[in-house]
Parts: C-alpha cells; structure tokens; sequence
C-alpha cells in the first residue's frame, strides 16, 4: 500500500519589492512521500516568486508527473498563463512547455546553481533560440539546506523578495540568499 502525501500549511508574509506585492497567504502543500523537504521548499519559494491571483500547485509527482509543478489559468478558468518547473526539469521538459503552452509565461527554479549552470551548458549545445523566453533562475543549495531543517507542518514564514534576493523571516531565524538569474 503507497504512503500518503503528506499536507504541509504556510502562513506566509510575503512582501515582493519588485513586483509591489504585499500579501498575507496561507498556503497548503501536499508533500509526496518521495519529496524531499528541499523541494517542498523550492516549490514554496516558487510559489511566491511567481505569484499571481490563480496560481496552484500541479498535480504533483504521482499522478501527472509531466505536468508543471505549479501553474496559473486566465479568467476563463482553462487558459493557462503561467507554468512553473522547479528542481532538475530537462530541457526537452521546458522546451515542449514553451512550444505548447498556448502564450503562457514559463519559469523553472533550479535547486542550486550547479543544477542550472548544467541545464544552461545542455541547453547551449542544443538550440537555445527555444528557450529564449523561459524565466530561469536558482535558489542556492545553502539557502535549501537550512530550510530542509524545519520539517513543520505548520509553519510561519515572512519573505521579503527585493532585486533578487530574498530575505526569510522564520521566526526566531533569519536568513537570506540571491536569486540567481540566467539566460539561454
């Protein structure tokens, strides 16, 4: 008998600088046995990186794992306008959400910059031109390993996202690390 996923709660601050966002969220994660806590943590980070009004978590590991880890839908409900990778997404993955995402924005969130700089050097000697308008970026291994620790879960978190970089409030923690940005 398969393990069931795990639900993970976030009550989450988030201040986005940038993007003039302020906004209390409180955000339900269903976690995979399979999952590791760095990843249920770059999907969260992810979240709010991306943030908008209809953004959800996809289908998850189990059931769809082609489908994006998170995605948002236009006012009519079906058209998407948003997906989201995280972790060690292929570029063939990415590619083929470009080509077939009817319009809609795609980013990918590395696990680390080693993960994307490997993703960028795949991507170069293939044909970059492809992925000219995916939005990548990483969130450094360091950064994922102290969050990894706080296996709560229910936690609260305050994230502040200024010129790529973000500031983590976890109570009686602070931490913080650039965003990494690339392009093709």
């Amino acid at each position: 008998m398969a393990l069931p996923s795990t639900l993970h709660t976030f009550d989450v601050a988030l201040s986005h600088v940038d993007r003039g966002l302020d906004l209390q969220l409180a955000i339900k994660a269903a976690r995979h046995p399979s999952e590791t806590a760095e990843r249920l943590w770059l999907r969260l980070l992810a979240f709010c990186w991306q943030w908008e009004e209809t953004i959800a978590f996809g289908a998850g590991l189990s059931s769809e794992p082609e489908e994006p880890d998170l995605l948002a839908l236009g006012p009519d409900g079906s058209t998407r306008t948003l997906l989201v990778r995280v972790g060690r997404p292929e570029v063939s993955r990415v590619e083929k959400d470009l080509a077939r995402g009817g319009g809609a924005r795609v980013a990918v969130l590395f696990e680390g910059e080693r993960r994307l700089e490997a993703f960028l050097a795949e991507a170069r000697a293939g044909r970059p031109e492809r992925l000219a308008k995916a939005e990548l970026a990483a969130v450094p291994s360091t950064l994922l390993s102290i969050l990894a620790k706080r296996d709560e879960r229910r936690q609260k978190v305050g994230l502040t996202i200024v010129a790529d970089h973000l500031y983590l409030d976890l109570g009686k923690e602070s931490v913080d690390a650039p965003l990494v940005r690339a392009t093709v």
